[in-house]
């Protein structure tokens, strides 16, 4: 690897000053060497992946887990990373800002905080201490001096709580707090995009596709900035794994293996 951190972050603050890009969620080594051979500019952790990789559910990794799997990951390519930090693995915004230091020194360009409490019978936090979470981010990453780029993220969509006014005023707040971009995964039309595009412009939006749908050029017609895709590699990659397994355990057939990738082909990739 050649270029340092200072210079990840600074490339990374640049890819999002005009077009649309998508930084797409490796979640090992592997993966994420993988799409820089593609020619993606950025890639961004999925905590869902890397979840599974380790044989744990998605919100049951620890902040150790996290910052141990964040260090390999920027250690392992030139490429900007952006942090699924989760919910910033605390309550409090104190607990918040502590981590948030905490993950800069793994080397990621940036990170994200969500308002989604994990609770499903108050899935979102109330919007006083919403706000002061992301302020108290922002605070970390400022005394640091770090330069790591803030996402704030409304999970409202994606908790049972699909309004679009709601998670408006939530954006425009977590921007006000200190946010560099937003993101509001769940959102699907077009019509609700475009209204969040406009509502926290000139910041950055990011836009969640994990399934078949718009394409990049359309995302980008509706003035979104970047484009992550979340588990949805993992989850394509371990239903190949797992449909061909389970051939096997069940009908003592190894048809499904001759869908794998030639051995040669990747090892030439990674060489």
């Amino acid at each position: 690897m050649t270029a340092s951190t200072a210079e990840k972050r600074a490339a990374f603050r640049k890819l999002h000053e005009s077009g649309c890009f998508v930084i797409p969620n490796p979640w090992d080594v592997g993966s994420a060497r993988a799409l820089q051979g593609m020619g993606f500019k950025a890639l961004a952790s999925t905590s869902a992946g890397f979840a599974w990789s380790i044989g744990k559910a998605d919100n049951h990794i620890t902040l150790d887990d996290v910052c141990e799997h964040l260090t390999t990951l920027c250690a392992a390519t030139d490429l900007p990373v952006n942090a699924d930090f989760e919910g910033g693995f605390a309550v409090e915004p104190e607990g918040v800002a502590a981590n948030v230091s905490r993950a800069a020194t793994t080397g990621v360009a940036g990170l994200s905080i969500e308002d989604s409490t994990g609770d499903k019978a108050n899935p979102i936090y109330d919007k006083t201490l919403a706000v002061e979470r992301i302020r108290a981010a922002r605070k970390a990453i400022d005394t640091d001096k770090s330069n790591v780029l803030l996402v704030g993220r409304c999970e409202a969509f994606l908790w049972g709580k699909p309004d679009l006014g709601f998670v408006i005023e939530r954006l425009q707040a977590y921007s006000d707090a200190g946010s560099d971009c937003l993101y509001a995964p769940g959102l699907k039309s077009k019509e609700d995009i475009a209204a969040v595009v406009k509502a926290v412009a000139p910041k950055p939006f990011n836009l969640l596709i994990g399934s078949p749908g718009l394409s990049v050029a359309e995302a980008a017609d509706l003035g979104v900035r970047r484009i992550s895709v979340g588990g949805a590699l993992a989850r394509t990659a371990w239903a190949g794994f797992l449909c061909a397994a389970k051939e096997i355990a069940e009908q003592g057939s190894f048809a499904g293996l001759g869908t794998g990738h030639p051995g040669g082909e990747l090892n030439k990739m990674f060489s």
